[in-house]
């Protein structure tokens, strides 16, 4: 719950420290005083958004800190254990907006980005401000508050991760369904091309193969003649020859070495020599019996590599990539051909989101109808208590298979009949303004028994109520302090009454300055404020008597 609230330089407030207690409190005060100023306040360390027009005049920056008691708020704790921001069993909640309106958040003193308190508060706090019964007009509204009621939020994910993954089947289907002319007109393209590389079938290297086998037959006749050459020099020329030559320098070398030892090293390299001009012969020669200068040979190899070209040309690739450029052709062929399949695989995936999505939303739709006669069971109850004994609330849920959103396929809708007679109707067409005030406070106060939120705030929630109903609703606001912390602005006796503490909310005026103050009442103080409220500026016995009756009652 809601212990203290820190207040430094926010709009007309210089410096307020609340406490606050377990149970309900009243705040009233004067009209102007800013009974709400400690509200939009505590909004501001849950998230709300501000701007530098809430700094007090001549102050830098507003301050405003909000420490929770979080005995008993399991949820709230298990969310600063997952973000690493526990401190024991309390959370503080500080915020400052500097008059640049630069805005940062803290969150048990650890700075934090602005979603986080956003994140956090309404697992903290729950507000219902005095337009709320307007919103309840609207049926988006309306379902958020039956979810709410019946604490929906795992159905509602189950909800949500079918209606995304439909969504994402339903995009890939359509993209594949988009391009699939497109895929038809290349797959033709490309049946033709790969059909023509598949007959040429070119090897992976045999390209290179072809242009150095074209080379040597074209210089075969150039070739032959100097291997011959070669030959006739290294060992068959008549008069002399390299084999020759060398058998006499080694005849030679023979003698010298048995002078001097030393120069047997010249007749080894001599001997190595000799075999090395022996055997390039031998690898001449038979390198000139296997040279065959076929013409056949040297047509077909011509005219393949003419081919070989002219689909490089017809394909725009260099004729050394064309292996490469038809692999590739055959492999994109395969991806349009299981991009086919795929597109069968998509249709009945589609199909398969789509079943689980409505089953999810059945069971959302059928758990919201069961919980929404529960519901509209309570706010009869509850409405007929508020000096409306004929009225009929009911929830109409009805499923409808076509509207698939991340809510589910319900249309829901709040009808009533404030008078015997009267259909029920959609709330909008039906309720006046008291009507609908006191419709909205009875579904307010019996959806905040069942949220739990450990501090509940009522601002002005009671507009358009007096009388009788007025005190009606001052017991509903006290009974649900006994079990939830309370905070209710309100300008009504009968429900301030009610409170188990009161706040009274001043405003004074000094040395051209504005300054509201926010102070607890005792016994005695809190029987002058309501017999102001019950009589206005003049107070008198009789008005005191009717607070002091109130108080006790």
């Amino acid at each position: 719950m809601l212990c203290q609230l820190s207040i430094n330089n926010f709009a007309i407030v210089r410096f307020l420290e609340l406490d606050f207690r377990a149970g309900m409190t009243s705040i009233t005060g004067e009209t102007g005083a800013g009974k709400s100023i400690a509200i939009d306040a505590l909004g501001l360390c849950l998230g709300n958004r501000a701007d530098a027009g809430c700094v007090r005049p001549g102050a830098e920056k507003v301050e405003v800190s909000a420490r929770f008691s979080l005995l008993d708020v399991p949820l709230a704790k298990r969310w600063l254990e997952d973000n690493d921001l526990e401190l024991d069993d309390e959370c503080i909640l500080r915020r400052t907006i500097g008059s640049d309106g630069r805005s940062r958040a803290y969150i048990n003193g650890n700075p934090v980005p602005l979603a986080q308190l956003k994140a956090l508060g309404p697992l903290l706090v729950g507000i219902h401000g005095q337009h709320a019964h307007h919103a309840l007009l609207k049926t988006e509204q309306q379902l958020i508050l039956l979810d709410s009621y019946a604490n929906h939020r795992l159905l509602l994910d189950a909800v949500s991760a079918a209606y995304q993954r439909f969504r994402t089947n339903e995009q890939q289907l359509l993209e594949l369904q988009r391009s699939q002319q497109e895929r038809i007109s290349r797959k033709q393209l490309l049946s033709y091309q790969v059909e023509e590389l598949n007959e040429f079938g070119l090897a992976e290297q045999e390209f290179a193969e072809l242009e150095q086998e074209h080379k040597k037959l074209a210089n075969g006749s150039a070739l032959m003649e100097a291997c011959q050459n070669a030959i006739y020099l290294l060992s068959d020329g008549e008069e002399s020859n390299v084999d020759s030559l060398l058998n006499k320098a080694i005849s030679v070398a023979a003698e010298v070495e048995t002078v001097d030892p030393q120069l047997a090293s010249v007749s080894n390299m001599l001997n190595d020599a000799l075999i090395q001009v022996q055997e390039s012969c031998s690898e001449l020669q038979r390198y000139l019996d296997k040279l065959e200068l076929d013409p056949e040979v040297f047509i077909q190899i011509e005219e393949r590599l003419s081919k070989a070209m002219l689909l490089s040309r017809k394909h725009h690739v260099q004729p050394s990539t064309l292996y490469q450029h038809h692999q590739q052709l055959l492999q994109e062929l395969a991806s349009l051909d299981s991009d086919e399949s795929r597109l069968q695989e998509m249709e009945q995936q589609l199909s398969a989101s789509r079943d689980n999505y409505l089953a999810q939303a059945q069971k959302l739709s059928q758990s919201r109808q069961r919980y929404g006669k529960e519901l509209e069971k309570l706010v009869t109850e509850s409405i007929r208590e508020l000096n409306m004994p004929k009225a009929k609330f009911v929830i109409a849920v009805e499923f409808n298979e076509q509207l698939m959103t991340l809510h589910g396929s319900d249309n829901v809708e709040f009808r009533v009949s404030t008078n015997p007679g009267q259909p029920l109707e959609n709330m909008a067409k039906v309720a006046s303004g008291g009507e609908l005030s006191r419709i909205g406070l009875g579904i307010q106060v019996i959806t905040a028994r069942k949220v739990a939120t450990p501090t509940l705030i009522f601002d002005e929630v009671d507009v358009g109520i007096s009388g009788p109903t007025a005190a009606v609703v001052g017991r509903m606001l006290r009974s649900l302090g006994e079990s939830t912390q309370v905070l209710c602005v309100t300008h009504l006796p009968q429900v301030a009454g009610n409170g188990h503490q009161h706040m009274y909310v001043a405003k004074q005026s000094k040395g051209g300055m504005t300054e509201t103050s926010m102070v607890p009442l005792d016994h005695e103080q809190r029987i002058q404020e309501l017999a102001r409220l019950l009589g206005g500026d003049i107070i008198t016995d009789n008005t005191l008597a009717n607070a002091r009756e109130l108080l006790n009652a």
